[in-house]
Formats: structure tokens, C-alpha cells, sequence
């Protein structure tokens, strides 16, 4: 259970990774203030779960239960 808990959190910040390429590339590319929105929010979106898995993954290291 532990193990799994912990690649789902590694997981995630993957996806985090992902998603901020994404809107990168996304808002480089866009032509418009739409798209420029998508990806502003999801940048924002990006960030947000980016900072409650690292608090996870936090937690996990301080209980000992992360890998």
C-alpha cells in the first residue's frame, strides 16, 4: 500500500511536469487571448497540484513512509 501510495504522488508531479510544458508551448504557439487563457489556467492548475503532492510527498518522508 505504501509503495503504490507513493508512486501515485510520483506520478503526479510527472503529470505536473507535463502540464507546465505544456502551457509553455501552448502560450508560445497561441494567437489568441482564449487559448493564452487555457493555458494560463492550466499552468495555474499545474502549480496547484504541484504544491499538495509535494506536501504529501512531504509528509510521507517525515513518517517515514515514502521510498
Amino acid at each position: 500500500m505504501k509503495q503504490l501510495c507513493n508512486e501515485h504522488i510520483k506520478e503526479s508531479l510527472d503529470l505536473v511536469r507535463n502540464l507546465i510544458i505544456l502551457a509553455d508551448e501552448g502560450e508560445r504557439d497561441s494567437r489568441d487571448d482564449g487559448c493564452r487563457l487555457l493555458y494560463g489556467v492550466i499552468r495555474d492548475c499545474a502549480y496547484k497540484i504541484k504544491n499538495e503532492a509535494e506536501r504529501e510527498r512531504n509528509a510521507h518522508e517525515a513518517n517515514n513512509k515514502w521510498d
